[in-house]
């Protein structure tokens, strides 16, 4: 399935939540968000009856996220619906908080390969980040995907002046003896995180911070992130530049919210619905195919176009 551009779309990110078990600063407001009635929401029957007409157009990976994923109801007859379908490829992105107690039953499902949100490896300021999350849950879920085998375990770190920087030499550390990828993503102005402009840091000042990182292929071109790796070392280092490197030109997603809301871009304002043909009976695969065909080439965010929904109801 392609766009107007060439691009090969092959990839779904499914947000089936807008709610979470934290409140990270720079992503959900501290009081939380506002209930959506339960008529408005997919249920876990609409995802998967979306998902087999994507699937059907030619997408053959699926990232489920949130919110917090693990906090919906049903996720994990999500993915062995997803799996039963025919979906080859089942990620998910997560805090981590409940991973330990989940990570067999979601690997039984299908669950291929998780991405996990970590911010600091310290535990009060973790704590300060996600206004009360309890660090040890999150290393105790790193533990678990290993265990029964989801893997490899990849880390998603922003990193912020002021907030952790400090800690950028640590996280990278982590893949000397551990088979890990642990990448950073530049802050980007969504919803919340526009109050945190002022601290962000690019990836290119925090890869000066670490000369000893050498780049390696990557390993999926398709990857939105360059990779590097230290001598020696059992995992690598991704670096994820949405800011101060587009990476656009290479992109091959689209994004489906929990209100069944069509995204071609994270960045953009713009959506289609699909929830309310859905339900009508409407051929929603022409739909679809109407709206890939015309994905915008670029996102707008060097010229302050900034999308203004919160991350949490984009999806990560």
């Amino acid at each position: 399935m392609k766009d107007n551009f060439g691009r090969d779309i092959s990839y779904l990110r499914i947000s089936i939540t807008d709610k979470c078990n934290l409140r990270c600063k720079y992503c959900m407001p501290e009081k939380g968000v506002s209930l959506v009635e339960h008529k408005d929401v997919m249920t876990i029957e609409e995802y998967i009856q979306v998902a087999k007409v994507f699937k059907n157009l030619g997408i053959s990976k699926i990232r489920i996220t949130g919110g917090e994923p693990l906090v919906k109801k049903g996720v994990v007859d999500l993915i062995s619906g997803f799996k039963n379908i025919g979906i080859k490829e089942i990620a998910m992105t997560t805090n981590g908080i409940l991973l330990g107690d989940m990570a067999k039953n979601l690997k039984e499902a299908g669950l291929t390969r998780v991405n996990i949100s970590l911010d600091s490896l310290q535990e009060d300021k973790y704590r300060g980040i996600t206004r009360g999350g309890e660090l040890q849950k999150v290393l105790d879920g790193i533990e678990s995907c290993k265990k029964y085998g989801i893997t490899p375990v990849k880390l998603n770190t922003v990193v912020m002046k002021d907030v952790n920087i400090d800690e950028f030499r640590n996280f990278v550390d982590l893949t000397k003896e551990d088979d890990i990828s642990v990448r950073f993503i530049e802050l980007m102005p969504i919803g919340e995180a526009v109050r945190y402009k002022d601290r962000f840091v690019s990836n290119d000042e925090l890869l000066s911070l670490y000369p000893e990182l050498k780049p390696i292929d990557s390993m999926d071109i398709s990857s939105p992130a360059k990779y590097y790796k230290l001598p020696k070392a059992k995992g690598n280092v991704g670096f994820i530049n949405p800011m101060s490197c587009k990476f656009c030109g290479t992109c091959n997603r689209v994004r489906l919210t929990s209100k069944g809301q069509l995204l071609m871009c994270l960045h953009s304002n713009i959506h289609i619905e699909l929830l309310k043909p859905l339900r009508e009976g409407k051929d929603i695969g022409k739909i679809i195919k109407d709206a890939i065909y015309n994905k915008p080439e670029a996102h707008h965010l060097l010229e302050g176009e900034y999308n203004s929904t919160d991350m949490n109801e984009i999806g990560g």
